[in-house]
């Protein structure tokens, strides 16, 4: 609700519970995050005539990629001093207490440079089994990501998670389960931003007859770039989610974000450039 031209923001993450198991707002919007990209791949496969047995198995493989690769990128990148002695909560969504029981948590720490790292290895993974190009699929994944992107940010929101700074904007949101100080929602800016990279990527596809007139790796290359550009400068926004990147200059989100705008860029301008023109 609107007070003193802040939105106070307190949701219940969970939206209900089949038996002793929470179903939360996080997980259901990465599975619509997830499905939507799904089907947004499956319309480029009909464009491009793939048959529908190279298509079947990639769902597992993204899901699969993205999922191990965000979890071990949260523990490693972020929070490497607690996981690597706890290596099972890496990979089970439960925290093990010390009498020796565990509580259920859900995967309570995912970040979006690992999970592309994961998707990437998978759909090499998922490339050496159908013998379809690598830079194909990576170019049809690209188009859909961005949606993806927005439902994952919309679920940190829920969360009340990845918060921004102090700041004096009449579209301040007050996270209440953090304190009572109005603050950039970041995550918002993040989908909001995401959307209309998806919305570009849909109209270059089109106008690009279904994107045969693009270079091979346009369309991946331009996904990395866009989407890890906009991050760097949005995360000048957001509070530091650990306690070491207080002291640096530029977060690890920051410096994460580098090497994929520039992969991105090799992508667009230079990738398969030599094979073109021959």
């Amino acid at each position: 609700m609107l007070h003193a031209l802040f939105i106070t923001w307190n949701p219940d993450p969970e939206l209900f519970s089949i038996g002793s198991v929470p179903i939360r707002y996080y997980g259901l919007f990465w599975v619509i995050g997830i499905s939507l990209a799904y089907m947004a791949v499956h319309r480029q496969y009909i464009d491009r005539k793939y048959g529908e047995e190279k298509f079947e198995p990639l769902f597992i493989y993204c899901m699969l990629g993205i999922l191990i690769g965000a979890r071990l990128g949260h523990c490693l990148f972020y929070e490497p001093e607690y996981y690597l002695h706890h290596v099972g909560e890496m990979f089970l969504p439960v925290k093990f207490l010390p009498d020796g029981g565990w509580r259920w948590t859900g995967y309570a720490g995912l970040a979006s440079h690992g999970g592309t790292l994961g998707l990437m290895l998978a759909l090499y993974l998922y490339c050496r089994k159908t013998k379809m190009h690598y830079m194909d699929v990576l170019d049809m994944i690209a188009v859909a990501t961005p949606i993806c992107a927005c439902w994952i940010r919309l679920a940190n929101l829920m969360n009340s998670e990845i918060i921004g700074l102090q700041t004096d904007v009449p579209w301040a949101f007050v996270f209440l389960r953090v304190d009572m100080i109005p603050r950039h929602p970041a995550q918002l800016y993040e989908a909001i931003a995401y959307f209309i990279f998806f919305l570009l990527m849909i109209y270059l596809y089109k106008r690009s007859d279904c994107g045969r007139q693009m270079r091979r790796g346009f369309f991946f290359g331009l996904c990395l770039t866009e989407i890890f550009f906009f991050r760097f400068f949005v995360e000048f926004l957001k509070e530091n989610q650990v306690g070491f990147e207080d002291g640096m200059t530029f977060n690890m989100g920051q410096w994460l974000s580098v090497p994929f705008v520039l992969i991105g860029l090799y992508c667009i301008f230079l990738y398969g450039r030599k094979k073109t023109s021959k």
